[in-house]
């Protein structure tokens, strides 16, 4: 049995350290996730479910959960499934073109904004665990006071970019803000090249 222990992990690290155990399973076998909440729970049970395991939940304690994974009778966890991914995007296998993430802000979503950057930090983190990378990602606006020193996703970003990720930051954006000599990972670029890229783009991400 492998054990996950995800206990104090944020969103959405829990569903990454299990979809990296699926991955590392070879054959059948148990995976047992530990984590201290219940949207936790409910993330791994259904990434879990989506990849071909079956899954049992138990409540250990206060703020204790625990997830069990069985891998076996054919089942193929981890690979890609034929009716579309865990967030239903369906129809995807047939678009031809690079992937590429838009970000035009500095946080994730209207309401509280502080839980907007929480959110917009581990939007980026996450972009770091897929499987497949963009080919790039362009900031404007507000998204460009992440590209620049100081910015909490900046680690992020310089690993996605040491990876080949093509980070692209709008100028007149990082002028507008007062950053144009702050910038710390990827190129300058311009409205133009901005449009081009997300007229070829084959999908794009926005968060």
């Amino acid at each position: 049995m492998i054990t996950v222990n995800a206990m104090g992990d944020a969103c959405p690290i829990p569903v990454i350290k299990t979809k990296k155990a699926l991955q590392e399973l070879s054959g059948s076998g148990e995976i047992e996730v530990l984590v201290d909440n219940e949207t936790a729970v409910r993330n791994v049970t259904k990434m879990a479910e989506s990849s071909g395991a079956s899954v049992t939940q138990e409540k250990l304690g206060e703020g204790q959960y625990r997830v069990l994974l069985k891998v076996g009778g054919g089942s193929e966890a981890g690979a890609e499934t034929t009716g579309g991914d865990s967030c239903g995007c369906d129809g995807w296998s047939g678009v031809y073109g690079d992937t590429i993430v838009v970000v035009s802000s500095d946080r994730m979503g209207e309401g509280n904004d502080e839980l907007g950057h929480v959110l917009m930090k581990s939007f980026i983190f996450a972009v770091t665990q897929l499987d497949e990378l963009p080919k790039k990602m362009v900031f404007y606006n507000g998204g460009a006071k992440l590209t620049v020193e100081d910015s909490p996703a900046l680690e992020d970003l310089k690993s996605l970019a040491e990876q080949g990720v093509e980070i692209m930051t709008c100028g007149t954006c990082l002028d507008y803000y007062g950053l144009k000599d702050k910038l710390a990972v990827g190129t300058v670029t311009n409205m133009y090249s901005i449009v081009e890229t997300m007229q070829k783009a084959g999908r794009i991400i926005r968060p």
